[in-house]
Order: C-alpha cells, then structure tokens, then sequence
C-alpha cells in the first residue's frame, strides 16, 4: 500500500460501473453484506430507483478526483478515490470509492463504496 499525491485514476474517464452491482448490493437492504452501505445511502437520499444517478455520482469521481491511496494485490491494482456526492434530496456527503484495474487489463472497475 502506499499513498500518492496529485494522481488520478489510470484510464479513469472510461472507469466501469456495473448498474446491477448499485442496484443489487450498494442499495439493497436485503444484501448480506452491501445492506450496512445500502442503509446509509438511503438515509441520504439514495435508493434503487437512483441508481443510475448514483452509477453517474461515481464516475465522476472516477474521472475528476485525485487518488488517495494504490495497493497491489494477485487480481490487479485497487484505487481509492475519495468525492463528495449529492442526493437528489439535496445531501451532501463524502463517500471513499474502490476501483480495480485487473491484471492484463487496462479499464478501471467499480468495487465499493461506504462513507469516509
């Protein structure tokens, strides 16, 4: 692990995010382990009807913010990208964003998100 100043996500403007994973696990209450997140996404505004939104939210933050933190592990490179996202409600809050670019490949792909 280590940390890096003034760098962005590599090939961050055409970063991945799966709906189906906002959907099925970042907002869903009922997933065994995405519910916690989805609990706080929706107390601020998000639910599965935003996904979509909250797929753009993320993007953004992909392409446009500076990385806080790289590790290496056997899959590829994981990317942590910290952003401010605001709810259709009008809330504001800072979220910590994972990323990885898998071994042999070049496009960043959407992991996790929770709060900082």
């Amino acid at each position: 692990m280590y940390y890096v100043v003034g760098m962005k996500l590599p090939n961050g403007e055409v970063a991945l995010v799966s709906t189906k994973k906002i959907k099925n696990y970042l907002l869903s209450i009922e997933h065994p382990v995405g519910k916690l997140k989805a609990k706080f996404f929706n107390t601020t505004g998000f639910s599965q009807k935003d996904a979509k939104k909250l797929e753009q939210l993320l993007l953004k933050i992909a392409a446009e913010n500076e990385l806080t933190e790289i590790t290496s592990s056997e899959y590829g490179k994981k990317y942590i990208i910290e952003g401010t996202i605001k709810s259709s409600k009008g809330k504001s809050v800072r979220i910590q964003t994972i990323w990885i670019v898998e071994t042999g490949k070049t496009r960043p792909r959407f992991i996790t998100a929770y709060p900082v």
